[in-house]
């Protein structure tokens, strides 16, 4: 006797026979011929492109008029691919599959009882990797979010996981609605046993719908736990409860039917409407984002990053210290040379945690935010201002945004 099986006919599909059909009768299929990066047994590898720039999708869906008309949330779900968006090898590949090849649509259509919770629209934006994203394509991302959320009561971004964090930060001080934004994503791919990637994007829509973070910025939600974008960290390549906060740890818990929030940020507290970040991207074009790079100090670390980075034209640069921040001598002197000649520096701690404090001419204390994460505020400070003392002032407030 024939034996059937009881997988889905699309999760043991070929990677190439599905990027066929998606390519043939998807409008937006071609996002999978231009992924920009392979996830193959832990590595990334490049994905030859028709397009050196990969086209990225803005244009908002209208809300249906049957969910104007439904008592459930309206939420925007924005696909950007990564291993969330994945297709396995076959059911039992976790670690080998292409990411950024399943479209954001179909992954929705899939999701059992999402009637019961949210009327849930799509756009598919990209479908890449995280780090395959330019600062200008985040530029993009914050101002669809804010455009979507001028029609939904709440978006959901999907992404890949290994600069979430970098892109939950960017979105939570430039996106200006004080709408719910969620952002998710997942360790293994959508179409293996096992996976995280279902459960995290229906919680995610959960909380999207329930409204609970509203005025908190942008949040993560995955393995059931709610994260604040700023101080969040992937903390494992692999393991699926990679992403916490350290120090301060999670906001809130999905149980089911039980959405659990323990605390919030200061925002939240402060009137609707009062607790906008500075950076609204409308002010600004995408020229006008300024170069930062991050420098890391190790025993005798030399001082011919820093030298590079200056002759490349950076107007900031994070350095990412050994204990509370500190550095080497050769590139104490390089910053110093570079002070001089305008560059402004934010002293971080490479230790995954703790507080740096202090500062001094052309130096601003980064307090515990991660090299990475100072970097996106420190590259935002430099693209609305060039004045030290108002930077600083930035990283006094949204930087440290204590109660």
């Amino acid at each position: 006797m024939k034996k059937t099986s009881n997988l889905r006919p699309w999760a043991v599909w070929s990677t190439a026979a599905f990027t066929a059909l998606t390519l043939s009768l998807s409008p937006i299929g071609t996002y999978a011929a231009q992924a920009a990066t392979v996830e193959v047994k832990g590595t990334v590898g490049t994905v030859q492109s028709t397009s050196a720039t990969p086209t990225r999708n803005t244009t908002i869906p209208a809300v249906p008029e049957a969910s104007k008309q439904s008592p459930l949330p309206n939420v925007l779900v924005i696909g950007t691919g990564g291993t969330i968006a994945g297709q396995s090898e076959d059911a039992t590949s976790f670690q080998n599959y292409k990411a950024g090849t399943l479209l954001i649509a179909d992954m929705v259509k899939d999701l059992p009882d999402k009637q019961k919770i949210a009327d849930v629209s799509t756009l598919q934006f990209g479908n890449s990797g995280s780090g395959s994203y330019t600062m200008s394509d985040l530029y993009n991302l914050s101002q669809t979010v804010d455009k979507a959320l001028a029609q939904y009561d709440s978006v959901v971004v999907t992404t890949g996981t290994d600069t979430m964090e970098e892109i939950a930060y960017f979105l939570d001080m430039t996106v200006q609605s004080d709408k719910p934004v969620i952002i998710t994503g997942s360790m293994r791919p959508w179409t293996v046993i096992g996976s995280d990637a279902q459960a995290n994007l229906y919680n995610a829509i959960k909380l999207a719908g329930s409204g609970r973070t509203k005025s908190f910025g942008t949040v993560l939600m995955l393995n059931d736990t709610i994260q604040l974008a700023r101080g969040v960290t992937k903390t494992n390549d692999y393991r699926t409860d990679t992403f916490e906060t350290p120090m301060l740890g999670a906001v809130g818990y999905i149980d089911e039917e039980n959405i659990r929030i323990y605390r919030a940020p200061a925002r939240a507290m402060k009137p609707e409407g009062t607790a906008k970040p500075a950076f609204d991207l409308s002010k600004i074009t995408k020229a006008d984002l300024a170069k930062v790079e991050i420098a890391i100090s190790y025993q005798e670390a030399g001082g011919g990053a820093i030298e590079g980075f200056v002759k490349s034209g950076v107007k900031g640069i994070v350095t990412s210290g050994t204990g509370a921040g500190g550095i080497s001598r050769a590139m104490g002197q390089a910053r110093t040379k570079a002070i001089e000649e305008g560059v402004i520096f934010v002293t971080t701690t490479r230790t995954g945690s703790g507080s740096v404090y202090g500062g001094g001419k052309g130096i601003i204390a980064g307090d515990n935010l991660s090299p990475q994460q100072a970097r996106i505020l420190l590259m935002l400070g430099l693209s609305f201002s060039d004045d030290f003392d108002t930077i600083k002032k930035w990283f006094e407030t949204y930087g440290t945004p204590e109660v």
